[in-house]
């Protein structure tokens, strides 16, 4: 089983935003084996940064996520992810910076910078976003439904 870590900068506050992301997490829990990896945020992009790069074990492949990157459709992803475990690639790594965006140390290791629109999104909610997105991606990839 494909493992997926997210790793993120800062820890979810708001009750609703946490319910949504256990609500993903249980979901995803039949297609991969997901982890939540938070570190703590600030106060500036580079102490964030070395607290993230202690916390890459492995040689993940790594998707950064940021507004310059690369935009993909649901199917994309979906393709994406398929295309990474097809060749071999059993550990996939999203990383959400802080408000500050990522520092260049964690820029420089990513296998793919991902976008998920040229908006702004507060950190709480693009984890939630991000779980949905790959949620649909495994359903779309095990040929399920998917509201479309």
């Amino acid at each position: 089983m494909t493992g997926v870590d997210i790793l993120c900068a800062g820890k979810i506050r708001e009750k609703y935003y946490r319910d949504a992301i256990a609500e993903y997490q249980k979901r995803l829990s039949h297609y991969v084996k997901l982890n939540i990896i938070e570190v703590q945020d600030g106060p500036g992009k580079r102490e964030e940064a070395q607290r993230m790069l202690e916390r890459i074990r492995g040689k993940p492949y790594i998707i950064t996520l940021e507004i310059s990157g690369e935009e993909l459709s649901s199917p994309e992803l979906a393709d994406c992810i398929t295309r990474l475990e097809n060749s071999g690639s059993s550990h996939i790594m999203f990383v959400i910076g802080g408000p500050d965006g990522l520092d260049e140390s964690i820029l420089e290791k990513a296998d793919m910078r991902l976008s998920f629109s040229k908006m702004t999104f507060p950190h709480p909610l693009m984890r939630v976003i991000l779980l949905e997105q790959i949620y649909r991606a495994y359903r779309i990839k095990n040929n399920e439904p998917y509201h479309k």
